[in-house]
């Protein structure tokens, strides 16, 4: 408790034993020695149980990551679809109508650091006539009360209720990089299946004609039936996956449809099938600051301040209260003579809890272990924070060997079917070895694609799991400002 408000309180208590009989003084200084421990310092703050590593294991690249991270991609329609999000989707405006509501509970509790001001109109009738014994039948009054924070209840109340209002707002902004993200992982997907598509119909294609080739040389009598059958059931094959593809597109318009906050089946759409290139990884920094840089692990830093602050307030609720109450009326018999009679008083009270059944103690507890699992999940998320950066940094290095590897089979593939074809042709070996060898190397080119989508989605999780707070068109509060994230890093 503030030393000033203690000496208040006990200024208050020492003038109450003046103006009181000498029995009830006894009473008075034991008020003031049960209070006395409670001019100190309440709130012990736990330490956070994790250890924060000086540096990220795996070895990082020089480049910068700017605020708004999709840009790195240099892709304007994706810059486009994200802008067009972050405006109309609409759980994100749900989100920010939420740090609205935080807002309001902070005003909400402020109002009582003030006094509290009723004007009040009473009237009464009587029979029998001329009036009814003991007072009057018409009252105007203006009522004021005002509760001294002693102990710092409403103070400590309103700083929590401000921490909420931080947390809501940096889930906003965490709401809105998984936004950003899940709009550049879907238009990557259909990229990527866009071009799928379209390798499929060039083999498709050259199938064809091969079947065509097979054809002549079956009517020629130089091959089986049996290889016409062979690569119609390879052209079904190949027609099936652009089949499966499709659904996977639609599927997909779909959802960046409601991630834009539009209906689906209403976007139009372009078939373009490129996906970008990348630039070099980019710098990710230290571990300390890629923890004061992200809003959830900001977010969760500020719910367990404002639970610490709880605390304070359940300890506070356990100390007496002080009010003062001031109430001046005009008094009548009648509405017309109502300014010929005036009154005033001014009171005030010192409520102190003496039993209560146990239930402020168990409101403290229970503070206090919501302050516990608040440090707990403050640490979780630290360490989540973290793992996602090296799980990222992982699969990006570990995904460009994988590509180098299926470049060589690529490369091996169609070194192998061009010999075989020209056997083929030459009558020393059986269709099957071609048809084989030709299935295989499509494959690959279908899996190089979606192996080049998962390096681009592994760079977008790496940009995201770096991600901070950013602008985006919605109003922003004016006094919200992120602190510093306070954990030790040894």
């Amino acid at each position: 408790m503030p030393k000033n408000h203690c000496f208040y309180f006990l200024f208050f208590v020492f003038v109450i034993q003046h103006f009181q009989k000498l029995a009830i003084r006894p009473f008075c200084w034991f008020l003031v020695l049960s209070l006395g421990s409670a001019c100190g310092n309440r709130v012990t703050t736990s330490a956070i149980p994790i250890t924060v590593p000086e540096t990220f294991s795996l070895p990082t690249g020089n480049s910068e990551i700017r605020a708004d991270w999709w840009s790195n991609f240099d892709d304007p329609e994706l810059n486009s679809l994200i802008d067009t999000a972050l405006a109309s989707n609409l759980n994100l405006r749900s989100s920010w109508f939420q740090v609205a509501q935080n807002a309001s509970d902070v005003a909400i509790i402020a109002s009582e650091r003030v006094p509290q001001v009723f004007l009040e109109l009473q009237g009464g009738a009587s029979r029998p006539v001329p009036d009814f014994v003991g007072g009057e039948n018409t009252q105007l009054s203006l009522r004021s009360s005002y509760e001294v924070d002693l102990w710092g209840r409403v103070k400590q109340s309103k700083l929590a209720a401000e921490n909420r209002l931080q947390a809501s707002y940096l889930d906003y902004q965490t709401l809105a990089i998984s936004v950003a993200g899940e709009v550049a992982l879907t238009w990557f997907s259909l990229q990527a299946f866009q071009q799928q598509l379209a390798l499929i119909r060039e083999q498709t294609e050259y199938n064809e004609q091969v079947l065509a080739l097979i054809r002549a040389r079956f009517a020629s009598g130089q091959v089986r039936g049996v290889d016409i059958l062979r690569q119609q059931q390879l052209i079904q094959n190949t027609e099936e996956e652009a089949a499966a593809i499709e659904i996977e597109v639609r599927v997909l318009r779909n959802r960046l449809a409601v991630l834009l906050g539009t209906a689906p089946g209403t976007l139009s759409w372009v078939e373009e099938g490129k996906l970008p290139a990348l630039r070099p990884l980019p710098d990710t920094g230290l571990p300390m600051e890629l923890l004061n840089r992200r809003p959830d692990v900001q977010s969760s830093f500020h719910r367990m301040v404002a639970a610490d602050r709880e605390v304070a307030v359940a300890i506070s609720n356990t100390y007496p209260r002080l009010t003062f109450n001031l109430t001046g009326a005009l008094r009548s018999n009648t509405l017309t003579n109502l300014v010929e009679s005036q009154a005033a008083s001014l009171t005030s009270s010192l409520l102190m809890p003496l039993f209560y059944g146990g239930r402020l103690n168990a409101e403290k507890e229970r503070a206090e272990a919501f302050r516990e699992q608040q440090v707990q999940l403050y640490g979780q998320t630290v360490l989540q924070a973290l793992q996602e950066v090296e799980d990222a940094l992982a699969r990006e290095i570990l995904q460009k060997k994988r590509i180098g590897y299926l470049e060589n089979q690529l490369n091996l593939a169609e070194r192998a079917f061009r010999q075989l074809r020209v056997e083929y042709l030459n009558g020393s070996i059986a269709y099957l070895d071609v048809l084989v060898s030709l299935e295989q190397m499509q494959q690959l080119k279908r899996d190089m694609v979606g192996a080049r989508l998962d390096q681009l989605l592994f760079r977008l999780a790496l940009y995201r799991s770096l991600a901070g707070g950013f602008e985006s068109s919605s109003d922003k509060p004016a006094d919200l400002t992120q602190n510093d994230n306070p954990i030790s890093s040894k």
